[in-house]
């Protein structure tokens, strides 16, 4: 290397440190300025808690904030609207709790049929239950539970770690285990906890399949004739199946039921939705172990998490078949009673995520649950980000959308194309010009009717970043950090589209996930819709990062490449559901598509073009692709979106119940 080579490389490496010495220096600014007015803020509110008044007045404001709150409560019902549908949800819940718990049991004809079934493939199940002080009555709804099994080839293995005041559980086994030879019971020296106890129940098994049991709770008597039927006709192995807290006496006294999505992986990562009643290959034991003693309190998300990673085929059977009894030392009961069950939760997806090759990531309790998690992933490479914003006029949109990203962005590389599509005023060419001088922002001219499809690909000509992020004209930013928490995922080799959470101006919730079939046209409907922006979500999915069938394109993250590869969106789709079918393309071919709520913007949806129903010819065109959408992905909405189960109505976007 020459001295001119050294010189330039000096030079290069100089204005590098420069250009980040800058950024660091603009974030840090940034950051104290928000911690001076935190400051400043704090110092009010204490000068205003010292004041005599605000003493005096404590029983006004007590009385004040019973209000609010008792206001707040019907606004996150959503007024006399949302009270109907709570009522509605109400009642559709007491009907579905009829349908999913004894009642939905096999008839006696059904029953036998289901007994005299041939599989071709008759494999034998071993159950593992792993005993402790276990209360008499359970151990007994518990055994027959699994006896009562329309599909006969099982096996029931029994662990027993009970101390010498429980002695009763041994005889109550030992008596069950003389009258059913496919009952193995074994009583154990010590103790050893429930990944112990477990692994020692393992090693009575003889079956090709394994499915963990815990000693208080109940199966419906079809669902292991549901996991051979599934292990015949899809190879499955790995199976899981929806689930309910009880208490009391009766698994018809629900509290919670939770139907779940088939498998989705980054859903597992954050919350441990498959739980109960797992049953998988022996074959995927090989090389590992099933419980780790490590991991007691979340041993079962543990083993679920590394499994699943070698399963071959993961199959969700959509019915509630597994009763999780609710009582006083129970985890159903409360998990925060064993905060150690949250340290090992972590803990498993800590060594998930290392092993699937992530570094340097972070995983936080969330306010739904304390092992329902985010996941700070590493940004590996601060790549440019193409931000395509459409427009035509609605000048106050645009400038506040983009004086949103400019202000309260922390990731600094990115860069605005706007597409302008027949403005009118002069207003907004005004604005425009006032852009020319901002290095981040251009202006390209598109022209031709309306077609939000190729406005989107003609502007992505333009754009020079790894990634694309297609942005309506008419939000706002609210998440600083907004930009990171999608490119999190979008940097992922696996993952396709990657959507934000948008909320219209009175905080209610716009997009949260797309579930294609939901909806009156059937084609796709966002989940959540309307919903307050505190609320929890069903099973508190709107407080974790989860796959989706699709997400909206109002702001949809993307690296170009694909974009590109995928040939951008359906110019076929003029206005509506092209977002979609692009997610569902990217779906198609193997590519997971990523909600996030931890990207938060205001969508003030409809402002610039209109409600695209408000007139006949738009109610006219929005049918016409609507079924042009149906026609193309019928297999798909035949087979119904595999992240939204089945049991939910598609009339609702609540997550209420189809009965």
């Amino acid at each position: 290397m020459d001295n001119e080579e050294r010189i330039y490389d000096l030079e290069f490496y100089k204005s590098a440190y420069e250009q980040e010495k800058a950024r660091s220096a603009s974030l840090a600014g940034r950051l104290a300025d928000a911690k001076n007015e935190a400051d400043n803020l704090q110092l009010q509110l204490d000068r205003i808690k010292n004041n005599p008044i605000w003493k005096a007045s404590k029983p006004l404001r007590v009385a004040m904030h019973w209000g609010i709150r008792n206001f707040r409560r019907l606004k996150n019902l959503g007024g006399p609207r949302g009270i109907a549908r709570k009522l509605r949800q109400k009642k559709i819940e007491a009907q579905a709790k009829r349908l999913h718990g004894t009642a939905s049991f096999p008839s006696a004809e059904e029953a036998k049929r289901q007994r005299e079934e041939k599989f071709e493939r008759m494999v034998k199940f071993s159950i593992l239950v792993p005993l402790w002080n276990t209360p008499i009555n359970f151990l007994d709804e518990m055994i027959k539970s699994v006896i009562e099994q329309t599909y006969a080839n099982w096996e029931l293995c029994l662990a027993d770690g009970s101390d010498e005041d429980h002695c009763e559980v041994g005889k109550r086994c030992l008596e069950y285990a003389e009258t059913d030879k496919r009952i193995v019971y074994r009583k154990l020296e010590k103790n050893e906890g429930i990944a112990g106890n477990t692994n020692e129940c393992l090693k009575l098994a003889t079956g090709e399949y394994i499915g963990l049991f815990d000693h208080d709770d109940i199966l419906h008597p079809s669902v292991l004739y549901e996991y051979a039927k599934v292990i015949n006709e899809q190879g499955a192995d790995y199976i899981y199946c929806d689930e309910t807290t009880f208490k009391g006496d009766s698994i018809d006294n629900m509290i919670t039921l939770h139907f779940k999505p088939d498998f989705a992986i980054d859903n597992l990562r954050a919350n441990n939705y498959i739980c109960h009643f797992s049953v998988f290959s022996r074959e995927l034991l090989e090389g590992t172990e099933l419980f780790r003693s490590g991991f007691d309190g979340s041993q079962d998300h543990d083993m679920i998490l590394r499994l699943t990673s070698n399963a071959k085929k993961v199959v969700h059977v959509p019915k509630l078949m597994y009763y999780w009894r609710s009582h006083k030392n129970s985890t159903a009961s409360d998990i925060s009673a064993k905060p150690y069950a949250i340290a090992a939760a972590k803990g498993a997806v800590a060594d998930h995520l290392e092993k699937s090759g992530f570094k340097n990531f972070e995983i936080r309790s969330t306010r739904a649950f304390d092992t329902i998690f985010e996941i700070k992933y590493e940004i590996l490479s601060e790549d440019k980000i193409s931000i395509l914003i459409p427009n035509k006029d609605h000048v106050d949109d645009l400038r506040r959308c983009i004086e949103s990203i400019k202000t309260r962005s922390t990731y600094d590389n990115y860069e605005i194309i706007i597409i302008e599509n027949n403005s009118e005023e002069k207003a907004t060419f005004d604005y425009y010009r006032t852009l020319d001088e901002q290095e981040k922002i251009t202006v390209v001219m598109y022209e031709g009717e309306f077609n939000y499809s190729k406005i989107n690909n003609f502007g992505a000509g333009f754009a020079t970043g790894k990634y694309l992020l297609l942005l309506n004209n008419d939000t706002q930013v609210i998440t600083m950090n907004w930009l990171e928490n999608m490119l999190m995922y979008a940097q992922r080799d696996d993952v396709g589209a990657v959507g934000a959470k948008l909320y219209y101006g009175d905080r209610t919730i716009q997009h949260a996930g797309v579930v294609v079939g939901l909806g009156a046209h059937r084609t796709a409907g966002h989940t959540h819709y309307k919903i307050n922006y505190d609320n929890l979500g069903y099973m508190g999915k709107l407080c974790y990062a989860q796959n989706v069938s699709a997400v909206t394109g109002a702001c949809l993250m993307v690296k170009k490449s694909l974009y590109d590869e995928f040939g951008g969106l359906d110019e076929e789709f003029k206005v509506a559901l092209n977002d979609v079918d692009f997610c569902l393309r990217l779906l198609e071919k193997g590519y997971l598509n990523v909600f996030t709520p931890f990207a938060e913007l205001y969508h003030f949806e409809s402002a610039s073009r209109g409600i695209d129903v408000v007139d006949e010819a738009k109610a006219k065109r929005y049918e016409e692709e609507s079924e042009h959408f149906r026609k193309k992905w019928r297999a798909f909405l035949e087979k119904g979106d595999p992240y939204y189960n089945p049991n939910f109505s598609l009339d609702y976007s609540d997550y209420s119940l189809r009965v």
